[in-house]
């Protein structure tokens, strides 16, 4: 039981002065008829009084002392008010914990003393799962999180005991044609007055009833004859809930975020990433004033802008932060040919968060051309940036281009910006102008010109965390480039795909990504400086994100199944263990019964594993379908064995000798490859363990099965799409190239 509070102990202390008090008061109450009672009572011994005084007032306290324990149990209230407290330390209430975003947890039972003695405590297996990559929630003592496809599950999060699961069956309301476009991540959910909100891939916003998990509503976010999908998380304030999507390499169209009451489900606005067709008018100023900034006839091209990741609410301005996506074609060549800025691409947009009216913005990439969105993390914080000068109200951004950006939350004003990776696009950022200071042909406007960072970012959507007791925030950084080329694309009469992968350029899928195409970091940024404060080199790209602690810890997970603790002030690792797969989703930290925990989700997943892949990926052995996904939960002085998740897997090519593969069909058949299937089976046709690797499937040794499978659509059950486009000579060369990529990346197992 608590300590009872000082006045309750007062209050006992007093209980004989009380009685006399009571006595007195009785005494020379006026004797009346109906009073006689008490007259009576008078003539009690004062001993007998005092008694009956104290048993009252023990009687009184023990109410108090109840109903504060009850307050300390009772369930809380996911509201703004919870979001925003960064006190709250048991629960981990929403994405980024509170709304600043920080993933910082106040909790230190696990600290730099005591992290070496972390253990397994329990853990759950998701046999039915493939992506995991999302931020589990924990209210009161209960975990949410979602798997593929958005499956949904609350399990107790002391013990792992599943309560419910909810299916909504995305691929079955996608259907075999929309399933092209789609994979199975899932970035998280969201928790809101007792109800728990998912989007599905296939574009719908569904609440649930968080203690039961039955549905409340649903409602369809976008046209689904558009080639849209969702893998973000929801975001919840002010009783909305806003969404936005992807699609800008398939033919999406205009971008925009949506924000719904949380009550309902209702529409209650809209926000356009980029503007329309100036015919049709203006929805507002601001897609007037976005307008200006584009040439040639954007709007049939599709213009893009689908923002998928990246929203914080700032209730200190009401204002909602969106960080916007690509073109669409990634290449300005194609799409808005005469140049402009391309508002609002690759942008931070402040809206008004009760009307999603335009506030201001930042463009972090005008007219940008590299894939290189701004759909990654909106860290707020108040920072004194000079000495003697008050703290600001600023926020902290580190998108795909390389840049660390410290920008005003009032205006959006540029405070600081400064390289934190390999940049050739670029060689800084003007401070007069806030405009990047362009590197002579990045723009590969005659020759190919090889790019750093690649269209995998220096910072992806991977979580960064912020601790503001070491100043720090903690990136997953990447160093990797990509060779931009698009002189064999016919920008003149390029058009707008429909389900097709087409970025109208060339940036090498169509070949092997090798083992050593890239390395990272885990890098500690001190942004009031604007520098590094230290780096632990790591093998390979596409770590996963960060959580940071008061117990100046920082944890991460890697792709090669390693989870690790550092010191948050040096970057000292101290301590680690293999889970048996890939890593993508970042931890959490949670308390139950005076108990931390630290919960993360294994199953390697995003575009590093399926558009990516290659020999990069696949040589740590986590092979489609060869390891079992898990919920792994971690508290000190635990000892519970590891499970058995499965052993790493290697592909063997299938070589037939009397198959030779012709050069000029499985040229053709590369660019059927890339348009159709990269999108899952990877770079190459090396898969990465997303989806099956094709160089060691028998339906490609057979005609026949070859256009059940992919042109008719008889495996679209077990999550194959239909790709009724395709001709016979589509699948010839397809079949064409995949044998000549099994020739040509024949090798043998290792690891």
């Amino acid at each position: 039981m608590k300590e009872l509070a000082a006045p309750h102990r007062a209050d006992l202390d007093r209980g004989d002065n009380l009685a006399e008090h009571l006595t007195r008061t009785i005494c020379a109450t006026e004797t009346t008829k109906k009073d006689r009672v008490f007259e009576e009572t008078t003539r009690m011994p004062i001993n007998r009084l005092k008694h009956i005084a104290k048993a009252a007032m023990a009687l009184a306290v023990a109410g108090a002392i109840s109903a504060s324990l009850n307050d300390a149990s009772a369930e809380t209230i996911v509201d703004d008010a919870a979001l925003a407290d960064p006190k709250q330390a048991d629960n981990w209430l929403g994405y980024g914990r509170t709304f600043n975003q920080h993933r910082f947890s106040p909790l230190d039972q696990i600290n730099v003393d005591s992290v070496g003695k972390l253990g397994l405590a329990w853990s759950l297996p998701l046999p039915r799962d493939r992506s995991l990559v999302g931020t589990p929630l924990v209210v009161d003592g209960i975990l949410y999180f979602t798997g593929s496809f958005s499956r949904t599950r609350a399990v107790e999060a002391k013990t792992g005991k599943l309560i419910w699961e909810y299916d909504p069956e995305a691929m079955k309301h996608a259907g075999p044609d929309r399933a092209r476009t789609m994979w199975d991540s899932s970035r998280g959910l969201a928790y809101y007055k007792g109800k728990v909100i998912i989007a599905t891939v296939d574009g719908r916003l569904i609440a649930l009833d968080a203690k039961t998990g039955t549905p409340i509503w649903s409602t369809q976010t976008f046209d689904p004859k558009l080639p849209l999908h969702i893998t973000g998380h929801p975001t919840v304030f002010r009783d909305l809930v806003l969404v936005g999507n992807g699609g800008s390499e398939q033919g999406g169209g205009r971008g925009f975020v949506t924000a719904f009451h949380v009550e309902t489900g209702e529409q209650a606005w809209r926000f356009y990433i980029v503007p329309g067709n100036p015919a049709d008018g203006f929805e507002d100023e601001a897609q007037e004033m976005a307008a200006k900034t584009w040439t040639g006839e954007w709007w049939k091209i599709g213009g893009g802008g689908q923002t998928w990741n990246g929203f914080t609410y700032d209730p200190e301005y009401d204002q909602i932060l969106i960080g916007t996506g690509n073109g669409s074609p990634w290449n300005r060549k194609a799409r808005s040919p005469g140049g402009g800025d391309n508002l609002f691409l690759c942008s931070i947009v402040a809206l008004d968060a009760t009307t999603g009216k335009y506030k201001w913005h930042y463009q972090t990439v005008p007219g940008e051309t590299w894939d290189y969105n701004s759909t990654m993390d909106i860290v707020l914080a108040d920072l004194a940036l000079k000495e003697g000068e008050d703290k600001r109200k600023v926020l902290m951004h580190a998108p795909k281009n390389g840049f660390f950006y410290v920008i005003d939350r009032k205006d959006g004003k540029l405070l600081s910006a400064e390289p934190i990776a390999k940049i050739t696009w670029a060689t800084g950022i003007d401070m007069k102008t806030g405009r990047p200071i362009e590197a002579k042909g990045a723009r590969y406007e005659t020759e190919p010109f090889l790019i750093y960072p690649s269209a995998f970012g220096a910072h992806s959507w991977h979580a960064m965390s912020y601790n503001p007791n070491t100043g720090l925030a903690y990136i997953p950084k990447i160093e990797l480039p990509s060779n931009w080329d698009d002189t064999a694309v016919n920008l003149k009469d390029w058009k707008k795909p429909y389900y097709d992968l087409d970025v109208a350029a060339d940036i090498g899928l169509g070949g092997d990504i090798p083992k050593d195409a890239g390395t990272s970091s885990l890098l500690a940024w001190d942004p009031v400086n604007q520098k590094k404060a230290w780096e632990v080199q790591q093998p390979n790209f596409w770590h996963a994100g960060t959580l940071t602690t008061a117990g100046n810890l920082v944890f991460q997970g890697m792709v090669d199944g390693t989870f690790a603790a550092y010191d948050a002030r040096d970057g000292n690792k101290l301590w680690s263990i293999n889970v048996g797969h890939g890593i993508s989703a970042p931890p959490i930290t949670y308390s139950v019964d005076g108990t931390q925990y630290v919960s993360l989700l294994v199953g390697a997943g995003g575009v590093g594993y399926s558009i990516g892949g290659g020999s990069v990926m696949a040589q740590y052995g986590w092979a489609y379908g060869a390891q079992v996904r898990q919920l792994l939960t971690f508290a000190l002085d635990e000892s519970k064995p590891m499970p058995d998740v499965g052993k790493p897997a290697f592909v063997e090519a299938l070589t037939p000798a009397g198959f030779t593969p012709d050069e000029k069909l499985a040229d053709r058949g590369q660019h059927v490859y890339k348009a159709s299937c990269v999108w899952c089976h990877s770079a190459g046709a090396v898969s990465g363990g997303y989806a099956p690797d094709l160089r060691a499937s028998e339906t490609f040794l057979d005609m026949e099965q070859l256009k059940k499978v992919v042109h008719d659509g008889t495996l679209a059950g077990n999550g194959m799409p239909r790709f009724e486009n395709l001709s016979d000579e589509d699948l010839n060369a397809l079949q064409h190239y995949v044998r000549k990529q099994a020739l040509d990346t024949k090798q043998p197992p290792s690891n």
